[in-house]
């Protein structure tokens, strides 16, 4: 068997993403730990590789496990309060030093060009500067936090005009001061600020986990803000998952289309959370990513690729393309993230005052999450809005499901009189036959 075959099927399937994420701004936020950690020089190729296939990226990073060994090393106990150290004198120039050190280390990463590395033939210019102004915390509870500071303006301008020429921007977590200082910021607030400021497309925080779970343990693909916010009350104040969630549920008020949450413990997560349908981590919108809608003339293409492979099997009668699109205002479909994952129509014969409920489908990788019941709903709704009385349906494989749902066994007999001079008897559907009344 051809080794390379899994991979060319993958690279088939994000074919959509490549082109749908050109030429958009991604705020890309690496905390500490993953620059430290083995994976850091795989993140680095990443950031490479997004930037060549045309994404738009800001890059800020973390510094606080590298400030703390400092710290260690030089037998200094910041005070904290808050979840946040004070910057004192102490503390600040080992901020500073540190923060120097790894963008020196990022950018030289950035500038791998050898033969057989990763990015070799890639120009790729990074750029730091003044581009995040900041202001003290000021003193709080009666605690003067010194050089701890958080944002003030991003110079969005200047920013977007960096990425107007192709550079990358990397930001460390400092800001300036019109007084010529430099603060101590929260990097998840910058990378936050940066995002707003920008009207980016996504901010992806690369944190220590992979995103939220349930109290069963179940990874939570997608969340809006008011759902993460029990999480975010819950979590330590000053820890990580508490300033990603307060980052991700500001950006997603502010007009950021999608954050994201993955960790940098994954080396395929960033990847694999921006060129797979459904992500490895998760993802936080005021948006939702799924959706029940009419179906229009664009998804006849989703709807002939979700149907074959349900008429190769004989579970539904072949539909061309020219008669889906005579019809396709019977049809409602579910989309999610562009693709069409199911799908059902309503054939009205108003005359006897009864509906057919036909063409109900779902992927086959999207089964078990209550879809099949959504169309149904659905269906059942525009019938009772055509002041329809009942609803039918043939099938030859799924009889019993409808029966859980409310439908009877009926005869050819109660069908009306259209669709029971066109009954196709060689298929010997069963008919079934649900009041709504």
């Amino acid at each position: 068997m051809n080794t390379a075959l899994p991979f060319v099927d993958w690279f088939r399937h994000s074919s959509p993403y490549i082109n749908a994420h050109r030429g958009r701004t991604f705020v890309i936020l690496i905390e500490g730990e993953g620059m430290a950690c083995d994976h850091g020089e795989q993140l680095v190729q990443d950031l490479a590789l997004l930037h060549t296939l045309g994404v738009r990226l800001v890059v800020v990073f973390g510094i606080r496990p590298q400030v703390q060994s400092a710290l260690v090393d030089a037998n200094i106990e910041p005070s904290r309060h808050e979840g946040r150290w004070i910057a004192d004198h102490e503390v600040m120039s080992r901020v500073e030093r540190v923060a120097a050190e790894q963008r020196l280390w990022l950018e030289a990463r950035l500038s791998l060009g050898l033969p057989n590395t990763p990015l070799h033939g890639i120009e790729l210019t990074a750029v730091s500067g003044n581009l995040v102004m900041a202001k003290p915390l000021g003193v709080r509870d009666g605690i003067d936090f010194d050089h701890s500071g958080e944002v003030r303006r991003v110079r969005a301008v200047a920013i977007e005009g960096l990425l107007d020429q192709g550079v990358m921007p990397v930001l460390p977590p400092l800001g300036y001061s019109s007084t010529g200082e430099v603060f101590d910021l929260d990097a998840a607030e910058v990378a936050q600020q940066v995002a707003v400021a920008l009207k980016a497309d996504k901010l992806i925080l690369l944190g220590d986990a992979e995103g939220l779970h349930d109290d069963q343990g179940r990874l939570l693909r997608q969340m809006s803000p008011a759902e993460a916010e029990p999480q975010r009350r819950q979590a330590a104040i000053g820890s990580e998952l508490a300033r990603h969630l307060s980052a991700a549920c500001a950006a997603a008020r502010h007009g950021v289309a999608r954050t994201h949450l993955v960790s940098w413990r994954d080396r395929d997560a960033l990847l694999g959370e921006l060129f797979t349908r459904d992500g490895v981590g998760t993802m936080i919108t005021q948006h939702r990513y799924e959706q029940l809608r009419p179906a229009e003339l664009g998804d006849i293409a989703g709807l002939l690729e979700l149907l074959e492979p349900l008429e190769t099997r004989g579970m539904l009668v072949a539909r061309s393309r020219e008669r889906l699109e005579h019809e396709i205002d019977d049809y409602v479909v579910i989309e999610r993230d562009g693709m069409i994952v199911g799908c059902a129509a309503l054939h009205a014969f108003p005359d006897d005052a009864m509906g057919e409920l036909a063409c109900v489908a779902v992927h086959d990788d999207y089964r078990g999450g209550k879809r099949g019941e959504m169309l149904l709903a659905e269906i059942e709704r525009r019938a009772r809005r055509y002041r329809l009385t009942k609803l039918f349906v043939l099938t030859t494989h799924t009889s019993h499901w409808f029966v859980e749902h409310g439908f009877q066994q009926a005869d050819i007999a109660d069908l009306p009189p259209l669709k029971r001079d066109t009954y196709n008897q060689a298929r010997k559907s069963k008919i079934l036959l649900k009041s709504l009344t």
